[in-house]
């Protein structure tokens, strides 16, 4: 089936991606915090056609991972995980608890303080590092609770991009309504050429480079217009060549070996001096950690929970309560997304930094306690009870 070549696909590269993020991630804290940092530092900072290579990286390169997440979206929605209401209430319901909670935890952190605009930050989970961690565990590892896991995740970035889309307007731009309404028209072209079945690859490829370059002049982030782009790509649920599979077949690679790759890079060149650890105990700080360590868990165990015994879905084989919460803790894996947003949450350098490291340390945490918790729940193949 088209779907299961697709997900095996999807799987595949967001493991070799998590694995090849975390290699960068540490090279990338070693050149910054060595006597070679202020070299590696302005690499990021050369200008190019106006901007700097960092700028262009996320708001440009980031454009088509939004672009593939868009794909893939459409792709659960139309054959895969959210393709019928009742296959799609148990990760929407998952998802919502794993966004609603960390947020809440960083709101009764954060109240009244000037960093409360980071909400967004722990909401978001990182697919390739958390689809990463669960392949170490081997065949142990029941295929429905990696489903379980790659739609809850596919999930939370959709709700991470209406939050992006709603809260958080592009810092250096007020909104223009002119640049955005030719934004709008466009994606109406392209939405009546799928209807009219045109299939032609480069009219869809310049036609989203349009809406990306009017979009990005509006006021409102630019990567949003990867996701919504993804939407006009026409779909054929029985044709494998279809130019939506295709093009998400074709962009696996170049996202998880290129574009990630150097996000992580540009990214995650934080300075850490002896300071660093003072604002651990900051409002910001504990309010990401909180989120990510603890909300993510809490939230995605007790919406699953309450879901189930509302009877509004159930559990799918080989999955429990107790699998579902070590998920959870995997959830709490933050990075792409969370760094994405602290980055359009604040402008002053040492919140984003500050944000940024907290992100990693919690990333980390849950990383390490996921993999270990979800070691012990999986010895027994066979225990599926709640």
């Amino acid at each position: 089936m088209l779907s299961t070549k697709l997900f095996q696909d999807f799987f595949k590269s967001q493991t070799s991606g998590g694995i090849i993020l975390i290699f960068c991630t540490l090279f990338s804290l070693i050149l910054a915090n060595s006597p070679f940092a202020s070299s590696y530092h302005g690499i990021w900072e050369v200008n190019v056609f106006g901007h700097h290579l960092s700028h262009w990286i996320n708001d440009g390169l980031m454009a088509i991972f939004f672009f593939l997440i868009g794909l893939e979206l459409k792709r659960e929605i139309f054959v895969g995980e959210l393709s019928s209401i009742k296959k799609a209430t148990l990760p929407i319901f998952a998802a919502l608890g794993g966004m609603l909670i960390p947020a809440f935890i960083f709101f009764l952190t954060n109240n009244g303080t000037d960093t409360i605009s980071g909400f967004g930050i722990p909401m978001a989970t990182d697919i390739a590092f958390a689809v990463a961690i669960i392949t170490m565990l081997g065949k142990r590892v029941p295929l429905s609770l990696k489903i379980f896991l790659t739609a809850l995740a596919v999930i939370d970035d959709l709700g991470a991009i209406i939050v992006i889309a709603l809260f958080y307007p592009n810092p250096e731009l007020p909104l223009d309504f002119t640049q955005f309404g030719i934004a709008m028209a466009i994606l109406l072209v392209l939405f009546a050429l799928n209807k009219a079945k045109v299939k032609n690859t480069l009219i869809y490829i310049v036609g989203g480079i349009a809406v990306w370059w009017f979009m990005l002049h509006s006021g409102i982030h630019a990567t949003i217009a990867g996701v919504l782009v993804a939407f006009t790509i026409p779909f054929d649920k029985d044709d494998a060549k279809s130019l939506s599979a295709k093009m998400e077949h074709a962009l696996h690679l170049p996202v998880a070996f290129i574009i990630l790759p150097l996000f992580a890079l540009a990214n995650t060149a934080i300075t850490i001096d002896s300071g660093s650890l003072e604002h651990f105990s900051m409002p910001l700080a504990s309010g990401i950690f909180l989120g990510l360590v603890i909300g993510k868990p809490v939230g995605i165990t007790l919406f699953t929970f309450i879901a189930v015994k509302l009877g509004l879905c159930e559990l799918p084989t080989a999955v429990n309560f107790k699998r579902v919460f070590g998920v959870g803790i995997l959830g709490g894996i933050g990075f792409t997304m969370s760094i994405f947003v602290s980055m359009l949450a604040f402008t002053d350098p040492d919140y984003i930094n500050e944000a940024k490291l907290m992100i990693l340390v919690a990333s980390l945490t849950a990383a390490v306690v996921g993999f270990f918790t979800l070691k012990v729940l999986l010895k027994n193949k066979q225990d599926y009870s709640n």
